[in-house]
């Protein structure tokens, strides 16, 4: 009986434990849902990331084209619209909603990239004039037709009616190996801090800090953002998948400035600075305070949270406030305290007549949630609340910021990155394995060095997915240097046991010899791709960590592994 060594022993272990690791599932079919739009339909719904999309309108779904075909009929190109309100004319382009609610025609919730204000009054749309909120409603839905939707995945069956299914969806993964960028579609985007003083590694490290929380609560999922540098300059880098070009481009051009102001006068703005404690995740001092039902039947709820001020903050309100009578007939001061994010004007409040002159220190923050049933006015009040203390407790970055490089690669692209890489490879291991029988001439060497080979793919696939490692096209091509590497090793391990035959060399002696030369080479590999982890500020980092990784489970598994098959084979 042909005794098994340690060696190969450990390496049948971590095949085991890497199999595992990487769960293979080839027979997965199906459709999950990656992400759902923030404040969307289809999150009002209760649909999440992570459930399988069985069927849309009672068409089975089982791969991600069927879920394309499905959904192609309900997408819209952007197009202009004009609004009048008593403020103003706006010409501004939507897709699938004018991107406001209203009351009684009154604007009580506009998202960010909608010019037109809380608190305006709409007056017509397209030149169709308005006289209600009926009127209104009407109007919306022959701008934006409602198509009904019935939905059924693994958890639950919704039905609803939306001018589109506000989902991002993917195939089912067939395995635990997270895919990078290149392979799974998606945006990345470097960034460079401007400024004329020197950028340290602290500034970074605040950029990222505000940018991880800002783009965290605008509801991008799967985000990625660290640092990466050159010689020269340093920068962000920025992975967000199932986000488009444009949507990236959008958020991360903003600051995030918020601003409190009396009769356009600044009292205090987010950060630390002027606020040194915002109230979040205490019921005590943050929550919802009430929900009422509009006459068309919207839910409006209000969510209030205390904030403190500086001594400088507090000063500056005390001066302003100074300046300012009593509204006739009410206790309040002639003027609001206005709330804008990125100059945009988000919520106003009354100030009680009691605080004129008065330095305060904390300052009661509301505003609104809305949506057609009372918990859905929760959810909304909740996550607008919780928007604006993280804007608030960040504060605004403390740079401006250039877009370096902005990348968009689709899914589609990314399928075919990996049928090709896979092509190239078995063809690069097939080529390999024709001169090395050519060379040797005997299948007892061949067939050890294709189970190492094919091993060391293993092993390190199921490191990257044990660990959560993206795998880019970067990450690939480590994958394939680092078993050239192993190659090589393995040809020296051959020749050096052939010429201590001749020499009359004992096997362990020969082996020697051979590992001496090995961990030479895997010494200067590693001292090679050292400095490539952050060239290219950081873009081919997966190139050098996959080599890294790759030669050293190779040294120290796979090739004394695959010494000891060669001993049992040709040590007769």
């Amino acid at each position: 009986m042909i005794k098994i060594g340690w060696r190969i022993y450990l390496l049948i272990t971590l095949l085991i434990m890497s199999f595992i690791a990487i769960s293979p599932n080839p027979w997965e079919k199906g459709v999950e849902v990656k992400s759902v739009a923030a404040g969307g339909f289809a999150e009002s719904q209760g649909i999440s990331p992570g459930e399988k999309i069985l069927s849309i309108n009672e068409v089975d779904i089982t791969e991600i084209n069927g879920y394309f075909n499905a959904v192609k009929d309900y997408k819209k190109n952007p197009f202009n619209v004009t609004v009048k309100t008593d403020k103003g004319n706006y010409t501004y382009s939507v897709q699938y909603s004018l991107g406001i609610r209203t009351d009684n025609l009154t604007v009580i919730d506009s998202q960010e990239d909608t010019p037109i204000s809380n608190g305006e009054k709409i007056l017509s749309v397209n030149d169709i004039d308005i006289k209600n909120e009926e009127e209104f409603q009407d109007l919306i839905i022959k701008i934006f037709p409602r198509y009904k939707f019935l939905i059924r995945t693994n958890r639950n069956e919704y039905a609803f009616l939306a001018p589109t299914l506000d989902i991002t969806a993917v195939e089912s993964k067939k395995n635990n190996i997270e895919k990078g960028l290149d392979l799974e579609g998606g945006t990345r985007v470097l960034l460079r801090p401007v400024s004329n003083e020197t950028i340290t590694d602290s500034d970074i490290e605040n950029i990222i800090s505000v940018m991880e929380n800002r783009l965290n609560v605008y509801g991008l999922s799967d985000l990625k953002i660290r640092s990466a540098s050159s010689k020269e300059n340093k920068f962000i880098l920025i992975e967000i998948a199932g986000a488009s070009r444009d949507e990236v481009k959008s958020l991360i051009a903003k600051q995030g400035i918020f601003e409190a102001k009396i009769a356009n006068e600044l009292v205090f703005s987010g950060g630390k600075k002027d606020i040194p404690f915002v109230c979040k995740n205490d019921g005590s001092c943050s929550g919802i305070i009430s929900c009422l039902q509009s006459q068309n039947g919207v839910w409006n709820c209000q969510f209030q949270f205390e904030i403190q001020l500086s001594q400088e903050a507090a000063k500056r309100h005390a001066k302003i406030t100074n300046k300012l009578g009593i509204e006739p007939g009410t206790d309040y001061l002639s003027e609001k305290i206005d709330f804008y994010l990125d100059q945009k004007l988000v919520d106003s409040l009354n100030i009680a007549a009691g605080l004129k002159g008065q330095e305060a220190s904390r300052i009661v923050i509301t505003g609104p949630g809305l949506g057609n049933s009372r918990a859905e006015a929760i959810d909304d009040a909740s996550r607008n609340m919780e928007k604006l203390q993280t804007i608030l407790i960040t504060g605004s970055l403390n740079y401006d910021v250039a877009i370096e490089k902005l990348d968009s690669i689709s899914p589609a692209l990314g399928k075919g990155f990996i049928k090709n890489s896979i092509i190239v490879g078995l063809i690069a291991i097939i080529g390999v394995i024709t001169v090395i029988f050519l060379r040797y001439g005997t299948i007892k060497i061949v067939a050890p060095m294709v189970v190492t080979i094919l091993s060391e793919v293993i092993i390190l696939l199921g490191f990257a997915a044990l660990i959560k490692w993206n795998l880019d096209l970067a990450s690939i091509a480590g994958i394939i240097a680092a078993i050239g590497t192993g190659i090589d090793d393995q040809i020296v391990v051959l020749d050096e046991i052939i010429a201590g035959r001749k020499a009359i060399l004992s096997w362990k002696q020969r082996v020697k010899n051979a590992f001496t030369i090995i961990f030479i080479s895997y010494a200067s590999t590693v001292v090679a791709m050292a400095p490539l982890m952050n060239a290219g500020a950081g873009l081919i980092r997966g190139f050098a960590l996959a080599t890294i990784a790759g030669v050293t489970i190779g040294v120290f598994v796979t090739r004394p592994a695959f010494a000891s098959m060669v001993e049992k084979t040709l040590k007769d």
